[in-house]
């Protein structure tokens, strides 16, 4: 399956509420109101149990495995994942209770969710209201990014997920001190780690406000063609002795092509703000993966979120200088 994306009775588990995704697949919602419609058009109506395990010896004995079990879907008896003692699966239901508040209160709306491979991996997009602006008409939409994992390989995370407007690059970012990413363990006192992160991500009015400045100095910051050559060199620094050496090179070739036509750039060329997006259309845009689940973690957590995340920070170090 190319894309990934869990395939139940006909149907792909994932919504969407805004543009039609890359992959064309999952159902379209207006703005949904509650978890449970939510909940229902992405597939993630499902509930998972841990089992003690066992080991089959010459076909006949069984023999327990002690402190370790499998976790099972109890709608399909798909087993998902091997996990230890301590682990205590969090529901899908309680990880969208984590932004019911902000829903309910017509402070957000769930922008997409959805299921990956057999229910092993969830995801919950949801967008917050008002915009950070740029200049006058360059605007940053606000996100919050939950993400879950039912087969013991991840924890579950937080995290705040800006997305420019024109150009819908997804920005990485890492404020320093501050608690703009929130990890929980699955253990029996999660559900009390989901609510405490809740109150963290209270936060992210005033983090989303320090973005926004730095942002705004980003964009007000001017560079040259040498500047912008250091800081992509920089980024991406040249290593002979590397076998990928020549991928580096057209890596740096296409940030620098971006940074003067890729999307947006008539708004920020020339500028600190348009060379930390061209890395980031880059990533998101360019450097695809042919599956698409790929491509969404490497956005999202992977190489991609990390080579953005060090992008930000290399401008963060410019604008102190």
């Amino acid at each position: 399956m190319a894309h990934n994306l869990e395939q139940r009775d006909g149907k792909t588990s994932m919504f969407y509420t805004a543009e039609v995704p890359w992959h064309k697949l999952g159902t379209k919602l207006n703005n949904p109101a509650t978890s449970k419609e939510a909940i229902e058009a992405a597939g993630l109506d499902y509930t998972v149990v841990k089992a003690p395990l066992e080991a089959v010896i010459n076909l006949i004995d069984r023999k327990p495995v002690n402190n370790h079990f499998a976790t099972i879907r109890t709608d399909s008896n798909e087993v998902l994942g091997i996990v230890g003692n301590r682990y205590a699966p969090i529901q899908n239901k309680d990880a969208f209770s984590f932004f019911d508040a902000l829903v309910g209160g017509n402070e957000a709306i769930y922008d997409t969710a959805g299921v990956l491979g057999k229910g092993e991996r969830i995801w919950i997009l949801a967008k917050l209201p008002d915009y950070i602006r740029i200049g006058k008409n360059d605007l940053v939409e606000k996100y919050l990014l939950l993400t879950n994992s039912h087969d013991g390989s991840s924890l579950a995370c937080a995290k705040l997920t800006p997305i420019r407007v024109v150009c819908q690059n997804t920005l990485s970012v890492a404020l320093a001190g501050s608690d703009q990413e929130v990890r929980i363990r699955h253990t029996p006192n999660a559900h009390a780690r989901l609510e405490q992160a809740y109150k963290l991500l209270g936060l992210t009015n005033v983090l989303y406000r320090q973005l926004e400045a730095i942002f705004n100095r980003m964009a007000l910051t001017h560079i040259s063609d040498k500047k912008l050559l250091e800081y992509v060199n920089a980024l991406i620094p040249n290593n002979p002795k590397a076998e990928n050496q020549t991928r580096r090179n057209n890596i740096r070739d296409t940030i620098l092509e971006l940074h003067e036509t890729g999307q947006g750039s008539e708004m920020s060329r020339g500028t600190l703000w348009g060379a930390y997006n061209a890395v980031a259309e880059h990533t998101d845009h360019v450097q695809r993966s042919k599956e698409a689940s790929t491509h969404l973690r490497s956005i999202w957590f992977a190489g991609g979120e990390r080579l953005k995340t060090r992008a930000f920070a290399l401008a963060g170090s410019l604008l102190r200088n």
